[in-house]
């Protein structure tokens, strides 16, 4: 069906249009016309499916329906879990928008705070921002929240893995009663349903596939190989393959970084992109990825959500993760739109039960296919996966202004580390806690001069990807 048949605006309809879309979506079809009415939403649909313009394209026609004279106070808050995918519901808002008299902006950390009190200082209808950041700005009374119509929270999902339910509640109090609810989600679990429940007035549920099912047009496979054979096993694929655009996924920072490196000393151009990675490095990566001066892009979860790399062709599970959703949320990279995409997991012997996992949540069997000369070594015996998650983590990753100050009131009440001052890190919303989270190993006493001095040569080091080390030097 096309969009000329979903009640949308002449200006609307002309901007998809010069985008090359011409017949909606599955989610489209069914959120825009509810959106339009007014009613909230309860949203599930598959990674690539349109559900940013299934929000975007009713939120504009509903916001130009109705001028505001004066100042121009937020009307419209759209909340996500990290900066690239912020970045990219902003490009969307203003690529739908650019025939309307609509105003917008996007804020995230890890950037600098001025530029965004100053765009907000002149006015913007629509708002589209990570928690941390919003919060900031809040603290500082840079923004005003009081006269929100719509919230949209956009992979709802990922922000409650993320452990951004505190400041989730805390915006919600700031917000207006009198307002429309959106929730959209990849997949749902009991939280979500909570917070829905807790949201949403009768809400109209909108899921056009099964739960967290896998789109169709991404073929899945699995190869089972030895631990430390991986690496090996990945750069032969990629060039015995001739793949030309690969992203790989690990669990953490330090394995990406690790990887990349790897990569780079077999002779395939790679770059990694997490969230101790500033935002300038991780734009450039990116940006060279999608141009295709890199050929392979490592990624942690965090850092994935919301890349929309258009026919992308490759996605690989280097490390499975250690949470069955995000394996739906991984291969959604590719397959998007349509278009038909590849997800190949490189699996040992540790990942056994993370796989079988995997296969319960998607209720389907993946195709194992073992490759010549990587054959499994029987003698080799699983071992604990070491570490937390990735999402573990992610707390820390968030919530902190442009100098590493958290203005966060919900991380302020938590007790705070012995980390010295001089130690920062870099996170994936504008903070951190160093290298996966660390904090001061001297937490128990008070640290002394010299134990300063060896905690914040080890941090400074996590910055250039070194793991750190509680005996000191390197791993």
């Amino acid at each position: 069906m096309s969009f000329d048949s979903l009640g949308l605006s002449a200006e609307l309809r002309r901007a998809v249009a010069e985008q090359g879309y011409n017949e909606a979506t599955p989610v489209q079809l069914q959120a825009i016309p509810v959106i339009l009415e007014g009613k909230d939403v309860m949203a599930g649909a598959q990674t690539g499916t349109g559900k940013t313009a299934g929000f975007t394209l009713p939120l504009l026609q509903r916001l130009s329906e109705r001028q505001i004279n004066g100042r121009r106070p937020v009307r419209a808050l759209v909340l996500t879990p990290t900066r690239e995918l912020a970045a990219q519901v902003g490009a969307s808002v203003e690529c739908y928008g650019k025939h309307l008299p609509l105003r917008s902006a996007v804020i995230f950390g890890g950037v600098k705070i001025n530029p965004q009190i100053e765009k907000l200082r002149h006015g913007v209808d629509i708002l589209v921002a990570t928690p941390g950041r919003l919060l900031d700005h809040v603290s500082q009374k840079t923004l005003d929240l009081s006269k929100i119509e719509i919230l949209v929270l956009d992979e709802a999902d990922r922000m409650l893995d993320m452990g951004f339910i505190r400041d989730i509640r805390k915006i919600l109090a700031l917000l207006p009663r009198d307002r429309q609810n959106l929730l959209f989600s990849a997949t749902f679990s009991g939280d979500i349903k909570k917070l829905a429940d807790s949201l949403l007035q009768k809400p109209v549920l909108i899921e056009v596939a099964r739960r967290n099912m896998t789109a169709d047009s991404v073929d899945q496979i699995v190869h089972t190989v030895d631990r430390k054979r991986k690496r090996e096993l990945l750069s032969f694929l990629i060039g015995s393959q001739n793949w030309q655009q690969v992203l790989v996924f690990t669990r953490t920072k330090h394995g990406a970084n690790k990887l990349a490196q790897q990569l780079e000393r077999d002779g395939l151009s790679a770059a990694a992109i997490h969230g101790n990675k500033s935002q300038g490095a991780r734009t450039r990566a990116l940006a060279d990825f999608k141009q295709g001066a890199v050929r392979v892009l490592v990624a942690t979860d965090i850092a994935a959500r919301g890349l929309d790399i258009d026919q992308l062709p490759h996605v690989v599970n280097f490390e499975l993760p250690n949470v069955p959703e995000d394996y739906v949320h991984r291969i959604g990279r590719t397959g998007r739109a349509g278009n038909e995409g590849e997800a190949v997991s490189l699996v040992c012997v540790d990942e056994l039960k993370l796989l079988r996992e995997i296969e319960r949540l998607i209720k389907r069997e993946i195709p194992k296919v073992v490759i010549d000369g990587y054959e499994l070594d029987p003698s080799i015996k699983a071992e604990p996966i070491g570490g937390k998650r990735q999402g573990g983590n992610q707390r820390h990753e968030r919530g902190r202004g442009a100098q590493g100050k958290s203005t966060n009131t919900s991380q302020a009440k938590r007790k705070p580390s012995r980390k010295p001052s001089g130690a920062k890190g870099a996170p994936a919303d504008g903070g951190g806690h160093g290298a996966e989270g660390a904090v001061s190993p001297y937490s128990g006493r008070k640290p002394g001069k010299p134990q300063v001095a060896a905690y914040q040569r080890r941090a400074a080091s996590s910055q250039k990807g070194e793991r750190p080390s509680l005996l000191g030097g390197k791993r």
